[in-house]
């Protein structure tokens, strides 16, 4: 087992949500390592393929609002210093039954948080939208300013700019184990053991081998 210092945190998993913990944590100057258990942007996961969609109102719940306002901004950061375009507007809809929870969620969303909005009958979306045909009881809800991400160059963006702000990244090393210490935490893998204040924990389905106690039917 080798040892390699100590650092600020440890980001376990470097996917979509790793890798900008990684760069983000970087770019505050703070001694962090990565360990990705594949290679970076692999297949494995949920953050691979050409697109994901982002919009700024999800049905599960206004709180998101914030959050995806903040997002926004990252993401033009990012453009803005890797000269590149990873975040595309193209507009989007939520549609369903008037009563449905996924449309009553988006509403309230855009109405608590005064979202640029229009809701469209299924003739007005077809019409506007010719690719759509929905029942007569179905509705839309058109949000201008919602797109897509190119989300395996997210990764590569987040990484190189991570390491460019002295990152540590570690790939093919798969983690065993992460206890707490009286320090910290300790994160041993099958190649070494590494200890750090924090651990930032974005393993996606394999979080549940991870921590059990907080999975623990997985």
């Amino acid at each position: 087992m080798t040892q390699a210092g100590r650092y600020d945190a440890i980001v376990v998993g470097v996917g979509g949500m790793g890798s900008a913990a990684l760069y983000h944590l970087a770019k505050r100057g703070k001694r962090v390592l990565g360990i990705e258990r594949f290679g970076i942007a692999h297949d494995l996961g949920s953050s691979h393929g050409v697109t994901r969609i982002i919009r700024m109102a999800y049905y599960e719940a206004p709180a998101y609002v914030p959050l995806l306002r903040r997002s926004y901004e990252l993401w033009r950061e990012l453009e803005t210093s890797a000269a590149e375009q990873i975040l595309h507007i193209t507009g989007g809809i939520d549609a369903g039954l008037p009563d449905s929870r996924l449309f009553q969620g988006a509403l309230q969303s855009c109405i608590e948080h005064d979202l640029e909005h229009e809701i469209l009958t299924s003739d007005q979306l077809s019409q506007r939208f010719p690719g759509f045909r929905l029942p007569q009881d179905v509705q839309a809800i058109y949000q201008a300013d919602a797109g897509f991400l190119m989300p395996e160059r997210c990764i590569e963006l987040h990484v190189a700019g991570a390491l460019e702000h002295g990152a540590a990244l570690h790939t093919d090393e798969q983690v065993r184990d992460i206890v707490e210490t009286a320090n910290g935490v300790r994160v041993t893998t099958d190649k070494g053991q590494y200890e750090a204040d924090t651990a930032v924990i974005c393993a996606g389905a394999w979080t549940g081998k991870l921590l059990p106690e907080l999975a623990p039917n997985a």
